[in-house]
């Protein structure tokens, strides 16, 4: 869901030592990104942002890029990393009218997402596109040097009435789609050849078959199989006809009926059109995996993995048939705490990396956007070499310090509680040196100085004064990519 405010904050570079199951233990370097363009952190007091929810992803030679929104109207913050994710380098606003993203105004600023290309333009670079929503339409950037200048699309999508939480996925050199949410929650995949510079072939993710959802289900994020072409749409719905009358209307009005069901759309034929795939069904009706966000990841083998969450633990299911045919679902988190908000990264066959916001606190009569202010949360960090094996082990970590106290809102906009996470972060491996760099919201004080113009004090945590984008990056430990590609 989109986000409406502007604040601005900073934090420390620190080194977390995190512990698994597993005897070894994986460090992670955890600092504060700048807004200021050319400024490089850490190590700069410059390293500060109003930024959340944000984005990211690695293009083929390593290099990662991430995106994290500003609110509606106020433009969309971009980073790009040369090395592993140990430093990054602020970007201009991808959607900025003007070369200062500090002052001035820039369309979109909601909900971002971004993209990479597979293959190298006529450059000899990979195209970055950056997606944001207006609630008119989508925006769509794309920089073909590497982020340096940015070309807006500023109607990537023209909806008719309103659209939300937009995706983007890109493929090959020059194709780039997106996916959103309409007026009527149907879900819209809309694709260009041309980067982005039209988007003329549409199509519905929710086929014929399943009519019944639109309007009843929980968009996912979207991805492509780079040596297929395959398309693939998560998205968590109601499963029966008979089940419209009993479930959350629109995704507002409460209802009987949750979202009980994962999906995966599937189009063989580049996005033209789509089968929808039943990734798993919980048989109790009042299950519910509509909390943000499903998703939806591809390793370099073609495998597909769907990765969700029941409100307290995270769940995966896998398909070795280009999404077909699906095994699980097995549980990544373990069986204490609360874990939220999962995100997936794919490397070579069956290795796969996972985050999600995680808390030690438990309850089977609250749900997390009521947790009183004992849940502390911290992004937690799985990762597992042999996810195609059923019952394989997942070794666990906890990759920051605390980013937020009390309860985490899970129902976007119409929610009442506290938003400081928003809807979703990510995680991206480089396939150069195999290890994750997240990136993250994070709404804690930081001693030293290094705090937010509105962010005084210790007691302006877990407030907007105190949101910001931080970045945790793997410095050692398992790879999800193996040394050399």
């Amino acid at each position: 869901m989109a986000i409406i405010r502007g604040v601005v904050l900073s934090a420390t570079a620190i080194l977390l030592l995190a512990g698994s199951a597993a005897a070894r233990r994986e460090v992670f370097a955890n600092y504060t990104l700048a807004q200021s363009p050319g400024v490089v952190c850490p190590g700069s007091a410059k390293c500060k942002n109003p930024a959340a929810e944000p984005s990211i992803r690695a293009d083929p030679a390593g290099e990662l890029y991430a995106s994290s929104e500003n609110g509606l109207g106020n433009g969309t913050e971009a980073w790009r990393s040369l090395d592993g994710g140990r430093h990054y380098t602020a970007l201009a606003s991808p959607n900025g009218v003007s070369k200062s993203n500090d002052t001035e105004f820039a369309p979109g600023g909601g909900d971002t997402d971004l993209a990479v290309a597979t293959k190298k333009n006529s450059s000899g670079r990979y195209n970055v596109y950056v997606s944001s929503l207006t609630f008119a339409d989508v925006d769509v950037s794309t920089s073909t040097d590497r982020g340096k200048t940015w070309r807006l699309n500023p109607v990537g999508a023209v909806v008719g009435g309103a659209d939300d939480r937009e995706w983007i996925a890109a493929d090959g050199a020059q194709k780039v789609c997106i996916s959103y949410h309409d007026v009527e929650e149907n879900i819209e995949v809309n694709c260009s050849s041309d980067a982005a510079g039209t988007f003329t072939q549409l199509a519905s993710a929710i086929d014929a078959v399943h009519a019944f959802q639109i309007g009843e289900n929980e968009i996912g994020n979207l991805a492509i199989d780079a040596r297929t072409h395959d398309v693939f749409q998560a998205y968590s719905a109601i499963t029966e006809a008979s089940e419209v009358t009993c479930a959350p209307q629109a995704g507002v009005l409460a209802g009987r009926c949750g979202h009980h069901g994962v999906y995966m759309a599937v189009s063989t034929d580049g996005g033209r059109t789509f089968t929808d795939r039943a990734v798993y069904v919980n048989r109790s009706s009042k299950a519910d995996y509509g909390h943000q966000f499903v998703n939806v990841s591809v390793d370099r083998a073609g495998n597909v993995y769907s990765v969700y969450t029941d409100d307290h633990h995270v769940y995966y299911s896998f398909s070795r048939d280009h999404g077909t045919t699906w095994h699980g679902p097995y549980r990544i988190t373990g069986k204490a705490g609360t874990q939220i908000f999962p995100w997936s990264a794919a490397g070579d066959a069956g290795k796969l990396d996972v985050v999600y916001y995680q808390t030690g606190y438990h309850s089977t009569k609250k749900t997390p956007d009521t947790y009183p202010r004992r849940a502390a949360w911290s992004v937690g960090f799985a990762q597992d070499l042999h996810a195609l094996k059923p019952g394989s082990t997942w070794t666990r970590h906890t990759a920051t310090p605390i980013v937020h106290r009390g309860g985490v809102c899970e129902s976007g906009v119409t929610c009442t509680g506290n938003r400081d996470l928003y809807d979703d972060f990510g995680v991206a491996a480089s396939p150069r040196t195999g290890l994750a760099s997240i990136v993250y919201s994070d709404d804690q004080w930081q001693g030293g100085g290094l705090t937010a113009p509105d962010c005084a004090k210790r007691s302006d945590s877990n407030t907007g004064k105190c949101d910001h984008t931080a970045i945790a990056t793997q410095l050692s430990g398992l790879r999800i990519f193996s040394r050399g590609h």
